[in-house]
């Protein structure tokens, strides 16, 4: 995986002189990375505001292709001719390296991710956002499961009905699962296809299709649809950043069903690509203000809206989007307001 961090701590050093970034006070004159760490919380420990690092990047067109950081390297930021330089110590096994705008070939096993990947596989690999709900019931179905079973798992055949592309013989299995409108302007943004498993076809006889089940996240229903596999590709690579225009948006749900979002808690936004927002945009968070009653004037007054966290968008779709908590300072919460950090 590229790795931003050393393109973003190497150009930290020219903006700081053109005061275009800010380094954190204190920050540490040398790092070892360690294993489990990420790009996200070790540039957190120079910079303020790490996402802007592609600003900084504009002004340093010379520099293309950072190395990889792999845990047990050393980061150290030093001073020549009386500007900051980084560089990176790899110990005994690879030495030491200065940190040049040149082109590496190194493996990428073992390198340190740029957010916690984990806290968002299942979202990578199988959720899936449906835009109309016609677009469920022109899908072909399960219509029985093997000596008339209800319910199927994983190495069971089942058998479907409907229209299957002849050029595709493996099939993602969903159920519908929660209809998102905009609670603004009530318009219909997508539904939740609720990902089951995969089934592969093996026999097609009239207009019954026997299908093998692969792969199972739970108990296949009667009436579970087959949708054909995306047309994306799957980008486990974020480049975190500020969107390029105005955002204002809302979270309107929290995928795993809880009321208090915390940190790496995934949350569904009322935003997507005809809104502008692409995946590693960082968003705030905000927390509406309360209403309370002014004891002097006796009026109501609002309370101004305060920033709680950040977010960091890994999915879009074309209404909607998924974001990873990055930080919080509280509990967020469903209705909280995003917005450009």
């Amino acid at each position: 995986m590229r790795k931003s961090l050393l393109a973003l701590l190497l150009l930290v050093s020219a903006g700081f002189a053109h005061g275009q970034v800010q380094l954190r006070e204190g920050f540490p004159a040398q790092y070892t990375v360690l294993v489990g760490d990420t790009l996200w919380d070790i540039s957190g420990k120079y910079l303020h505001e790490p996402w802007k690092w592609p600003e900084i990047w504009q002004v340093n067109p010379h520099i293309e292709n950072p190395n990889l950081i792999y845990p047990g390297d050393t980061l150290s930021l030093v001073y020549i001719d009386g500007q900051p330089r980084l560089t990176l110590n790899r110990g005994t096994s690879r030495g030491t390296v200065k940190l040049s705008p040149q082109i590496r070939r190194v493996p990428m096993v073992d390198a340190i991710a740029s957010i916690p990947l984990h806290a968002i596989n299942s979202f990578l690999l199988g959720n899936r956002i449906v835009d109309k709900a016609q677009d469920f019931d022109r899908a072909p179905y399960v219509v029985a499961g093997d000596d008339e079973r209800v319910l199927s798992g994983g190495g069971d055949r089942v058998f479907a009905r409907g229209t299957f592309d002849p050029a595709q013989s493996v099939y993602g299995i969903f159920r519908q699962g929660k209809v998102y409108t905009d609670p603004q302007s009530q318009e219909l943004l997508g539904i939740n296809a609720d990902d089951i498993g995969t089934g592969e076809i093996i026999d097609t006889q009239g207009d019954i299709t026997t299908l093998a089940l692969q792969r199972t996240t739970q108990e296949v229903r009667l009436g579970d649809r087959l949708l054909s596999g995306e047309e994306r590709a799957i980008n486990s690579t974020f480049m975190p950043a500020a969107p390029a225009s105005e955002v204002q948006g809302l979270i309107i749900d929290v995928p795993r069903g809880v009321t208090q979002i915390g940190v790496l808690d995934v949350v569904t936004l009322n935003k997507g690509r005809r809104d502008g927002l692409t995946e590693g945009n960082v968003l705030a968070v905000m927390k509406t203000g309360e209403t309370v009653r002014d004891q002097v004037a006796g009026d109501e007054v609002k309370m101004p809206d305060e920033r709680a966290g950040l977010l960091m968008v890994f999915r879009t779709y074309e209404k909607l989007s998924y974001g990873l908590v990055l930080s919080a300072s509280r509990s967020l919460a469903v209705m909280d307001k995003v917005r450009n950090p």
